[in-house]
């Protein structure tokens, strides 16, 4: 009675269009009430639990710094450098997107944040240059999506919390993925650009190279920074986006002095906003799991699965199309905090590492955020080009094809994701 109850509050809320922590929160409300003698001010209890983390705070942290970052001179430099370094193959310009988004997102942990830093510059520079506006819109936007697999990633974080799993461990494990799915992409830009004959636009300088990558060094020390602050044992990953943020500060006002004080008011702003709304989701997620886990749900529908899908394979097969098809109707990130934990009994029995697990939840989120109506990279995408919508899905849809195939690779392959972990942190 309880899970059917679960459910239709949650589908008649859900298509009224409320969103999705309201649903949560009043789901958890509703179903305690009527079904539990538990008191209602025990949600009140759970939902300061769920923000009682010191983990949290690195993503305020990270929001931060992606902010100060996309305001500043460090993209700029960082795509000065990486297209020094490939501008003189064929496809050189798209591919020094990929790269720069690639470095971006190992210094900002926010896909929207590295669509945004790089699209701004790259979309007009790569339609200028004549390769296409669908191409260049699609390349850009699926290319800044790696924001969140490339570590530090705040979705990762999230699940982290939700299931209880080791951050720095889950950051290596989005290493290879990330490199992977940027390496496809680099050679799909290649073929294009061989195919349609676009002109190469430079030379290769040792010179230039050197000279670009002199300027754009205090850039592209952060990731070492951060990373290895992490991986070293010198600071946690949280005390890392601390020193993100002081140190993206530091190189913006003092060394590059793009960045001016009064902009400091702006973009804590817009990271407080940002950073709420994830937190007031996560809040109302993880009230709703202790309620779900409390009246053993995750268990009775471990029983129905293993019932019903003999194979683990095949289990996450049908996780990747749940993702999918959840997708239209609702965020992934929020679809990841409620379901992974409901699959955490399922893991278990089919013996699938939690770590795997995570790297292909982001996969699926990485999806989401370029599939309509909730992909927010089309959205972030479409608002800095002023292009319509739909002209950006359109660019992004040969793109999906590679996404896919590294999706379904990263599930069925673990140690692409689980080498890096299992050689030097387990």
């Amino acid at each position: 009675m309880l899970i059917a109850a679960v459910c239709i509050i949650f589908f008649v809320l859900l298509f009224m269009g409320v969103p999705i922590a309201v649903i949560l929160g009043v789901s958890t409300a509703v179903c305690l009430m009527l079904f539990t003698s538990t008191p209602l001010h025990i949600v009140a209890q759970q939902l300061f639990n769920a923000l009682d983390n010191f983990v949290l705070l690195a993503i305020p942290f990270f929001i931060l710094a992606g902010s100060i970052m996309t305001r500043g001179g460090i993209a700029r430099r960082l795509i000065e450098f990486v297209n020094a370094l490939v501008g003189w193959f064929p496809g050189g310009l798209g591919m020094a997107g990929i790269l720069a988004c690639i470095f971006f997102a190992a210094i900002s942990g926010s896909s929207p944040a590295t669509v945004v830093a790089i699209g701004s510059i790259m979309i007009p520079a790569l339609i200028k240059a004549g390769y296409g506006e669908k191409f260049s819109l699609g390349l850009i936007t699926v290319s800044g999506s790696l924001g969140i697999v490339i570590p530090p990633s705040i979705p990762m974080i999230l699940y982290c919390l939700v299931m209880n799993v080791s951050v720095a461990e889950m950051f290596m494990a989005g290493i290879l993925p990330g490199l992977m799915i940027g390496a496809a992409l680099m050679a799909y830009t290649y073929v294009v650009a061989r195919r349609n004959n676009w002109r190469i636009e430079k030379k290769c300088s040792v010179e230039e190279i050197i000279t670009t990558a002199r300027r754009g060094a205090w850039a592209l020390i952060l990731p070492v920074l951060v990373l290895g602050g992490i991986y070293s044992g010198l600071f946690t990953p949280t005390e890392a986006a601390a020193v993100s943020v002081v140190y993206a500060l530091f190189v913006e006002i003092f060394i590059y002095k793009e960045f001016k004080i009064r902009d400091i008011t702006n973009v804590c702003q817009e990271a407080a906003v940002l950073s709420a709304c994830l937190l007031f989701i996560l809040a109302c997620a993880m009230t709703f799991l202790w309620l779900l886990t409390a009246e053993q749900i995750p268990q009775q529908l471990a029983d129905i699965i293993v019932q019903h899908i003999n194979s683990p394979w095949m289990f996450l097969l049908c996780v990747n199309l749940l993702f999918l098809i959840l997708g239209c109707f609702m965020d992934d990130v929020s679809a990841m905090l409620i379901l992974a934990p409901l699959f955490y009994e399922t893991l278990n029995r089919y013996g699938i590492d939690l770590v795997h697990f995570g790297v292909v939840m982001v996969l699926n989120i990485q999806m989401g955020m370029l599939t309509p109506p909730f992909g927010l990279n089309l959205f972030v995408a479409s608002g800095i080009t002023e292009r319509p919508l739909m002209t950006v899905a359109r660019g992004v849809m040969p793109f999906l094809g590679i996404m896919l195939f590294c999706l379904l690779l990263v599930t069925y392959i673990p140690s692409i994701s689980l080498l890096l972990p299992e050689l030097l942190l387990r």
